[in-house]
């Protein structure tokens, strides 16, 4: 039996953070509710055909990529604090 989609995710997300992909995540597991076993990240992985944040970071990555620069967005809703950053894994090791 092939696995799911998901869990292949969720395990690359895992290999990428260096720990293991959380067999029962979510309200199963005694340990955590996260995705993963990270000691210190709380990662949740999510899987789906479209997200509106990558569209806007495809579009991004064209500008970017004219100028030779890393494409990075920054997420804000509006009264509440802080922001939110999306960069491709791929583009950590250059940060």
């Amino acid at each position: 039996m092939s696995d799911k989609a998901w869990k292949q995710f969720e395990r690359r997300v895992a290999r990428f953070f260096k720990t293991e992909r959380n067999a029962l995540s979510g309200g199963n597991s005694k340990l955590t509710r996260s995705d993963t076993l990270h000691p210190e990240l709380f990662i949740e992985c999510k899987q789906r055909k479209r997200f509106a944040a990558v569209s806007l970071w495809d579009a991004t990555k064209r500008l970017a990529d004219k100028e030779n620069k890393t494409p990075v967005i920054c997420l804000s809703e509006k009264g509440r604090p802080g922001f939110w950053i999306v960069v491709h894994s791929d583009d950590l090791t250059t940060l």
